[in-house]
């Protein structure tokens, strides 16, 4: 007899795995989830106090930085990347993140590593007032290695109509706020792991300049920015946001730029993590390379007018974060890197 586990689906560990993330994704629930997990479709009741509502969408991945967790045999962290990756998109546009789904697909599900990796989601949603209400979990075997696994996920925000931030109002003058990033978030890590290896002993030697270990550092989950900017956006009128992901400054800034407008970014305004020097000096690549590829200290940029730039910028570092006025928007197309 040829059944369905001969085959390499084992039905029972998916069984085992929502036991292990019910409570994890409870927690995340508010009062607009009218039921848990289980059912085929994940249910948020519309929030009120919304004039004219538009909802806002985000799907991403977490890329090749899962390398780095199952070569290292850590998941706990991976799952707030997933997320980060797009609460911190579907904010950009002033929305709130309501509700969130996750994706894993893997060759053979093992069921407490995969509870880590969906905890860690759970986790994350719970920390931006995010309901995680479904998910799902596929077991690929012939698709995917026993031990790998890829995760992606999409979430939903709320905005009302009149306050969607589209960059649309960016003028010349306009000053530029970084929020500081926590290391390489997770894009580009296709060419990290070109210049740093996957050897787990190597990865995980202590840095003396990284103040942790190699694989510490590259596993450093994404910043959470969406309590902070939400926060900011209901005492300061912000122009536009853009999240420094895949293409770094040179290709996310000018996403929300209107034609004909460009930014001057001061590389001296903010600290360039350790890592960052690290990836440099292995890489030898210059200033235009690695500003197109990284983050490079930076994971958000808030466009604002002058006059309240550094009032927004004193008040994003009273939220818990690391701002910096970093450049201005000019009437010149393109992104353009100084150091004063």
């Amino acid at each position: 007899m040829i059944d369905y586990k001969s085959a390499g689906v084992d039905v029972t560990r998916g069984y085992k795995l929502v036991d292990l993330i019910k409570k994890g994704a409870s927690a995340t629930y508010d009062e607009n989830v009218p039921s848990g997990l289980g059912s085929f479709g994940g249910f948020y009741n519309l929030p009120k106090g919304y004039e004219n509502p538009v909802l806002v969408a985000g799907t991403d991945g977490v890329g090749t930085k899962l390398k780095y967790a199952i070569v290292l045999d850590k998941h706990d962290t991976i799952g707030t990347d997933c997320v980060a990756m797009c609460v911190n998109d579907v904010v950009c546009q002033g929305a709130k993140p309501m509700f969130f789904l996750d994706y894993v697909a893997c060759g053979k599900l093992d069921p407490e590593k995969m509870a880590g990796v969906v905890n860690g989601v759970a986790s994350a949603c719970k920390e931006v007032g995010c309901a995680l209400i479904g998910g799902e979990t596929a077991e690929m075997p012939g698709m995917y290695p026993e031990d790998e696994y890829d995760l992606a996920g999409f979430t939903v925000g709320i905005v009302d109509k009149a306050k969607i931030i589209n960059g649309s109002t960016i003028q010349s003058g306009d000053v530029l706020v970084g929020l500081a990033s926590t290391g390489v978030h997770s894009n580009g890590f296709s060419l990290v792991r070109k210049l740093l290896g996957e050897d787990r002993a190597e990865l995980e030697k202590y840095d003396d300049t990284l103040k942790m270990t190699v694989g510490e550092a590259v596993l450093t989950p994404t910043r959470l920015y969406v309590k902070s900017v939400l926060s900011l956006i209901e005492k300061f009128k912000i122009e536009g946001i853009a999240h420094i992901t895949g293409g770094g400054f040179i290709e996310n800034i000018p996403r929300i730029l209107p034609k004909g407008l460009g930014v001057t970014v001061d590389l001296n305004s903010f600290p360039r993590l350790p890592i960052f020097e690290l990836l440099a000096k292995k890489s030898g690549l210059p200033d235009e390379k690695l500003y197109n590829t990284f983050n490079m200290g930076i994971g958000m940029v808030l466009a604002v007018r002058p006059e309240i730039a550094e009032a927004v910028t004193a008040e994003a570092n009273a939220l818990g974060e690391k701002a910096y006025i970093i450049g201005e928007v000019t009437s010149k197309e393109g992104v353009l890197l100084v150091r004063k």
